[in-house]
């Protein structure tokens, strides 16, 4: 039995606003799961959920096989970290790690304890004489995740913790919360918006959209094997092409451009004769110049962006934006025409009405 269990679970607002559909989950103990989504999606509002500071108004949610709908947030033994860093002001960093520990009126020793094993693990041995408005960002968020980590209980919850910080922390406090989950082995839902911060961070990735799980998997899988338009155009940076065709007599026709579906080993397209397709292929996954085995197309070169290890090349095809990962050498000028080779064991398809992964 898994140790987090969410079964349909559904919140409704009393004005009406479904906000979350049949949400359905199981998460093993140690596991990191993310839930991302654009704004307003449903994956705060989920969470909230799961914490106890939201009703649910549908559906069962367990720990560790224990029915807890109705239990308060104390009774859940959950920690939470917030966007906001929630300190208080007043207080030290060592007092700020400290106080909830106070509350349960644990033995000072044993207090001292752990707030210097917390402070070891985060780097914040040096500030705990410190006032919150003295510290960084970055060391702000380092001691609000302190304050849930000291407590050792068996499940974190994270809202957006990193998006008050600049890129550079970002990166860092991401390879921390990684290391800390390790150490401390509790089962964490962590939700951002940031796709890049799922990709790095997750065991599985929740991907949602107007309050439905459009797809749940491992990073690989949401990346190589999406399920949908959504998710292939969410996961992955810059995101997926997609170009509009159309299935007839056999091939696929893109404009004044066919491709004979004998060219696309495995994908049985007979059922779509006569119908829209969209078929998508990553920005990187392009060849410069005509290749064989694969289908070339052309555009007029727009904007480039250098970024050091590669470059993004943004075409006009068709009155379409496409984007283009190319190597920092291959960067061709401006208002050029720049032709490229797509190999057709990097095209996706998608049924052009529900959107949906059509599967080889």
């Amino acid at each position: 039995m898994a140790y987090l269990s969410l079964k349909n679970i559904n919140k409704i607002y009393p004005n009406g606003f479904h906000a979350v559909h049949d949400f359905n989950l199981e998460a093993e103990k140690g596991e990191f799961i993310v839930f991302v989504g654009p704004s307003g999606c449903g994956k705060s509002t989920t969470l909230r959920m799961i914490a106890g500071l939201e009703d649910i108004s549908k559906g069962e949610f367990y720990i560790n096989g224990n029915l807890a709908n109705q239990w308060g947030p104390r009774e859940r033994e959950i920690a939470m970290v917030f966007q906001s860093y929630a300190l208080y002001p007043q207080m030290t960093v060592y007092d700020n790690l400290a106080f909830g520990l106070s509350l349960q009126g644990i033995d000072e020793d044993v207090i001292d304890e752990r707030v210097q094993k917390t402070a070891k693990i985060l780097g914040l041995t040096d500030y705990l004489d410190r006032l919150p408005r003295a510290l960084s960002g970055g060391q702000r968020q380092r001691v609000a995740v302190g304050r849930s980590i000291i407590r050792k209980v068996g499940i974190f919850l994270m809202d957006e913790p990193l998006s008050n910080l600049d890129a550079k922390q970002r990166v860092t406090m991401r390879s921390e919360i990684t290391q800390i989950h390790r150490e401390t082995g509790a089962t964490t839902i962590y939700v951002t918006h940031d796709q890049t911060e799922a990709m790095t961070m997750a065991d599985r990735i929740v991907v949602m959209k107007a309050g439905y799980v459009q797809q749940i998997g491992t990073p690989r899988e949401v990346y190589f094997n999406p399920k949908n338009v959504f998710v292939a155009g969410f996961i992955g940076e810059p995101p997926m092409n997609f170009i509009h065709a159309h299935v007839e007599f056999g091939a696929i026709r893109i404009a004044n451009q066919v491709i004979q579906l004998s060219e696309l080993p495995g994908r049985d397209l007979s059922s779509y004769e006569g119908k829209d397709i969209i078929l998508g292929f990553r920005p990187e996954a392009i060849i410069p110049g005509e290749r064989e085995n694969g289908y070339a197309l052309s555009g007029t070169v727009e904007l480039t962006e250098m970024l050091g290890d590669n470059a993004n090349v943004y075409l006009t095809m068709g009155g379409k934006q496409t984007i283009l990962k190319v190597e920092p050498y291959d960067i061709p000028a401006l208002d050029t025409q720049f032709t490229f080779t797509v190999p057709y064991e990097s095209v996706y398809l998608f049924d052009a009405e529900t959107e949906n992964v059509i599967e080889a």
